[in-house]
C-alpha cells in the first residue's frame, strides 16, 4: 500500500525527515518496505534557475537563431544561443544550466552541455514550458513576471513539490490503516509516545455541507440488510465532468493512480484519504429513479467496466435500478451505469457491505479491486456519511453542480464496537514490563479506544467498530505494546528458570519428539486445510461442524477425518510428477455430538510409491503395509509406549481395503491400512496408498499413565531361539506374541517374526510363522537347560491356545 508523506501532512502537521517517519511507522507495526522519492515534475526542475536576458542580437551565421547573454546570478553572464522567436532583452526567463537533465513529455531525457551552435558558444538553454514539464506549448520561451528574482531555483519559483511515498507492507488484520487518515492516526499516537512535536490529528472539514435544494426523485430500497447493513446516497445535479485540477491529479499520481476525470478522481481520493470506497452513478441512467440493493436471479448476465460479461450467482449482492443491475456491490461497477464525459447528474454511493458477502463475490468472479480489498477486510461503518459529505463537497468545488437531495440513508441496526476489560496485571505479565498507567491510558486514547471506567486493577474499554482486529484483552495489550515500542522492553541480562523435572509428560515436548522422529525417518510434514467438502462425509452429516458463511462449497464443513485432506495432497503431488511420497501431519478433527462439539488431535501418515530409488547394489521396491506398520511401531517405541500390551484387530472398511486397529489399555491408538480403490479412484490416484491415523489424544493419555522405570544396561548376554510353527490362517502373529510373553514373563524379552509362508506344501487353511525369541537373565548367564525349559513351556501354551504345531524339528 502506498502512502504519500505530503498527503499525510494534511491530517497531522509534522516536520520530520521521511526516513524518521518510516522508522516510527515500522516500529508501531506498519512496516515500511521502501520509500520512493516522487517529483511533481520529472527531474524536479533541478539545475533550472531564473535568469534575465541582458543582450539579444541576431546570430551571425543563422537567420532564425539569436545570440544572447543571460544573467543567472553568478559572477559571469552566460552566452546562450536561442531559437525562440519571442526572446528579447530584459526578459525574465527559465534557464537550464550546463549539466542539467531535461525530460520530454514522453519521459525521455537529454543533458545540457556546453557546445558551439553555428560557430557560437552556448552555455545553457532558455526553456519553453513544454521542455520542463510545466505545460504543452512550444510557441516560444517562457517569459516570467518582471519581479522574478535572478538566480532563484526554478523549483522554488514554481513551488514544485517533492514527495516521499511510503510502501507499507500492511498485514491483513489492519483494515483500519488502509488510508492516509488511518496511518496518520497511528503516527500521532507514536509521536505523542516519544514526545515529538506535531500538530493535532484532524479530519477534513465537512461542516459546510448542506443540500442546495430537495428536488431529486431518487429513492433507495435495501432488500438485504444483512449483506448491506448501511447504505448512504447523495444526489448532485449540474456537474461538469472534466479533467481534475492539478492538486488532485498530483495526489493520485503520487500513489500510482491514473487520473480519469474530476468525479471518478474524487471518489478515488476519498477512498485513499478515509478508507471508504465510494461509487458514482450517472443519475440519468437510474431507471425508475430507484436504487435497489439486493440479489438478481442465478445466471443473470452482467457486463462490468472492463467490458467482460459475467454470469451472476443469486448470492451476489447487486446495486440495481428498477429494471436491471448497475454494479456488483462493493466489487466492480457496471459498464452502462457509470459516469462519462457527457454525464451531468450524479448519484453518489457510500456504503458498508458485509465483508463475507464481498469476499465470496470477489473470489467467485476472480476480481480484486481497491474497493473489494477494503470491504472484505472490514471498513469503518461509522464514516459512511462523513465520506459521502466529503466527496459531495469536493465535487461541488471542482465540478460545479448543486446537491439536490437529503442524505438518503438505510441503517436499521447500527454496528456496535467491542467492550473489553483490561487488567493491568495481565498487561504487565504479557509485555514483561510495568508500563506507567497514565501512559497506557494516553496510548489507548490516541488510538481512539474509549476508556469507559477505571479502577486500580484495570480499565473498562470500548473499541470502535473500525478496529475489527481488536476484540480481546490480548489485542488491547498488543496495541499498547506496539505504540509503546517493542524496542523499549529491555531483555534481562540473566534469565532464570527451573530445572525441576515435571512428573507428567509435557504436551509440546512429546509432540516434538513424535514429529521429529517422523521427519528423521524421511517423512515430509504437511499442513492441510481444516475446512473441507461436506460430500466427503455423506454418512455423518448430523455430526458435521458446518461453517455458517463458507467461502465456497469446497470449504463448507470442518474435517472429521485426516484421510481426505491427505489424499488431496497426495493427488496434488502426483499430478505434478511427484509419485514417491512419505507425508505426515499433526492436526485436528472436528465432530458435533449431542453434548457439544469435539476436537481431537491426530497424527496422520501417508506412504506411497517407491520406498527407495534403485542403486548399484539393490533394486527399487514399492512401499507396502509393513513399512507403515514398522514406522508406527518405531514411533511408539520412541515415545516409550510399551508395545507388549498392544491389542491388534483386523479391519476392512469403506475407506481401507484392509488394515489393523491397535489398542493399548483399551484405548484405540492407531488405525492403519491400505486405502480402498474406491477412494483412490475418487481422487484420481493410480497407485497404492498406505494410511495411518494415530489418535494423539489417546497416545498422550497413555503417556500420562505410564511410569518410567530406569534400569542399568544388561551385564549378561541374551540367548536367541527360533521356532517354525504351523497355525490356522486366521491366527495373527500378535496373538502368538502375547501368549509367549505371558508364558515366560521373567526371561523372555522379545518375540519377533522373520518369515510368513502360505501355499504349496502346506495344508489348505494353514500358514507358517517363523518366530524368534530372545531370552536374558538380569542376574546371571543363561544355560541351554534353562532356555530349553522356557521354550517348551512357551510351545505348550501356543499349541494349547492356538493349535500350533511344529513345522519341523524339535524345540
Amino acid at each position: 500500500m502506498k502512502i504519500s508523506y505530503n498527503w499525510l501532512k494534511q491530517y497531522v502537521d509534522v516536520d520530520l525527515p521521511a526516513d524518521k517517519i518510516g522508522e516510527l511507522l515500522t516500529d508501531c507495526g506498519l512496516e515500511i518496505e521502501g520509500i520512493e522519492v516522487v517529483d511533481q515534475i520529472p527531474g524536479g526542475l533541478k539545475g533550472l534557475v531564473i535568469g534575465e536576458v541582458i543582450s539579444c542580437e541576431p546570430h551571425p551565421n543563422a537567420d532564425r537563431l539569436r545570440k544572447t547573454t543571460v544573467d543567472v546570478g553568478t559572477e559571469e553572464v552566460l552566452p546562450i544561443v536561442c531559437g525562440a522567436p519571442n526572446v528579447a532583452t530584459g526578459q525574465k526567463v527559465v534557464v537550464a544550466t550546463v549539466g542539467t537533465t531535461l525530460y520530454d513529455q514522453d519521459q525521455s531525457s537529454f543533458k545540457i552541455k556546453k557546445s558551439k551552435i553555428r560557430g557560437e558558444v552556448s552555455e545553457g538553454m532558455i526553456c519553453a514550458e513544454d521542455e520542463i514539464g510545466l505545460g504543452t506549448s512550444h510557441d516560444g520561451i517562457m517569459v516570467l513576471d518582471s519581479n522574478a528574482k535572478i538566480g532563484t531555483p526554478a523549483s522554488t519559483y514554481f513551488n514544485v513539490e517533492q514527495d516521499h511515498v511510503f510502501e507499507i507492507g500492511l498485514t491483513p488484520n489492519r483494515a483500519d490503516a488502509m488510508s492516509h487518515y488511518g496511518v496518520a492516526r497511528d503516527l500521532v499516537a507514536v509521536l505523542n509516545r516519544f514526545g515529538l512535536k506535531h500538530g493535532e490529528l484532524k479530519l477534513p472539514d465537512v461542516n459546510g455541507y448542506e443540500a442546495d435544494e430537495i428536488s431529486s426523485p431518487i429513492s433507495i430500497d435495501i432488500k438485504d440488510t444483512d449483506a448491506c447493513p448501511r447504505y448512504v446516497g447523495i444526489c448532485i445535479e449540474g456537474v461538469n465532468v472534466a479533467p481534475s485540477p492539478e492538486w488532485l491529479q498530483t495526489r493520485l499520481s503520487s500513489i500510482g493512480l491514473k487520473p480519469i476525470n474530476n468525479i471518478v478522481d474524487t471518489t478515488n481520493f476519498v477512498l485513499h484519504e478515509l478508507g471508504q470506497p465510494l461509487h458514482a452513478f450517472d443519475s440519468d441512467k437510474i431507471s425508475g429513479n430507484q436504487v435497489v440493493v439486493g440479489q438478481l436471479k442465478q445466471g443473470t448476465k452482467f457486463t462490468t467496466l472492463d467490458e467482460t460479461e459475467r454470469e451472476l450467482s443469486d448470492k451476489d449482492l447487486m446495486i440495481c435500478n428498477a429494471s436491471a443491475g448497475m454494479c456488483i456491490a462493493g466489487v466492480f461497477g457496471g459498464l452502462e451505469s457509470g459516469v462519462s464525459n457527457e454525464s451531468r447528474n450524479v448519484f453518489l454511493e457510500s456504503a458498508y457491505f458485509n465483508p463475507v458477502s464481498i469476499r465470496k463475490t470477489a473470489k467467485r468472479h476472480g476480481l480484486n479491486t481497491d474497493a473489494s480489498f477494503r470491504f472484505e477486510r472490514g471498513i469503518d461503518p461509522e464514516i459512511t456519511v462523513f465520506a459521502a459529505k466529503r466527496a459531495a463537497l469536493l465535487i461541488k468545488e471542482i465540478a460545479g453542480g448543486k446537491i439536490t437531495s437529503d442524505i438518503l440513508e438505510s441503517y436499521p441496526k447500527p454496528i456496535e464496537g467491542f467492550s473489553i476489560s483490561l487488567k493491568y496485571s495481565n498487561c504487565d505479565r504479557l509485555i514483561g514490563k510495568v508500563i506507567d498507567r497514565s501512559l497506557i491510558k494516553s496510548i489507548l486514547t490516541d488510538l481512539q479506544i474509549e476508556i469507559k471506567s477505571e479502577s486500580e486493577q484495570g480499565l473498562e474499554l470500548y473499541v470502535p467498530p473500525f478496529r475489527v482486529d481488536v476484540q480481546r484483552e490480548a489485542d488491547i495489550i498488543e496495541e499498547i505494546l506496539r505504540v509503546y515500542g517493542y524496542n523499549e522492553v529491555e531483555e534481562p541480562e540473566k534469565m532464570f528458570f527451573s530445572l525441576t523435572p515435571s512428573p507428567r509428560p509435557q504436551p509440546e515436548k512429546m509432540r516434538a519428539i513424535a514429529l521429529n522422529f517422523l521427519a528423521d525417518n524421511g517423512l515430509n510434514e504437511m499442513m492441510a486445510n481444516s475446512l473441507t467438502k461436506a460430500e466427503y462425509y455423506p454418512e455423518s452429516q448430523n455430526s458435521s461442524v458446518e461453517i455458517l458463511n463458507p467461502l465456497s462449497t469446497d470449504l463448507e464443513v470442518m474435517r472429521q477425518s485426516m484421510l481426505y485432506s491427505g489424499l488431496e495432497a497426495v493427488a496434488y503431488n502426483q499430478n505434478r510428477n511427484e509419485p514417491d511420497l512419505k507425508l505426515f501431519e499433526f492436526g485436528k478433527t472436528y465432530n458435533q455430538y449431542g453434548d457439544g462439539n469435539q476436537e481431537q488431535e491426530h497424527i496422520s501418515i501417508f506412504v506411497t510409491g517407491k520406498k527407495s530409488a534403485q542403486n548399484w547394489n539393490s533394486g527399487d521396491r514399492d512401499e507396502f503395509f509393513f513399512d507403515l506398520k514398522g514406522l508406527v511401531e518405531g514411533l511408539f517405541n520412541k515415545l516409550g509406549i510399551n508395545a507388549k500390551s498392544v491389542q491388534s484387530k483386523s479391519i476392512s472398511t469403506d475407506e481401507l481395503a484392509y488394515g489393523i486397529q491397535l489398542s493399548i489399555q483399551k484405548l484405540k491408538v492407531v488405525t492403519m491400512g491400505e486405502v480402498s480403490s474406491r477412494l483412490l479412484n475418487q481422487f484420481g490416484i493410480k497407485q497404492a496408498v498406505y494410511f495411518a491415523d494415530i489418535s494423539w489424544n489417546n497416545v498422550f493419555e497413555l503417556l500420562t499413565r505410564s511410569k518410567v522405570k530406569h534400569k542399568e544396561i544388561p551385564k549378561y548376554p541374551s540367548v536367541s531361539r527360533d521356532l517354525a510353527l504351523l497355525v490356522d490362517e486366521n491366527v495373527q502373529f500378535e496373538a502368538l506374541r502375547t501368549i509367549a510373553l505371558k508364558s515366560e514373563r521373567q526371561l523372555l524379552k522379545n518375540v519377533g517374526i522373520f518369515d510368513v509362508y502360505e501355499g504349496k506344501g502346506l495344508e489348505k487353511g494353514k500358514k507358517s510363522y517363523a518366530l524368534s525369541f530372545e531370552f536374558r537373565d538380569e542376574n546371571k548367564t543363561l544355560t541351554d537347560k534353562v532356555v530349553d525349559k522356557s521354550m517348551k513351556r512357551i510351545y505348550d501354551q501356543l499349541a494349547k491356545q492356538t493349535g500350533a504345531k511344529l513345522r519341523s524339528g524339535e524345540i
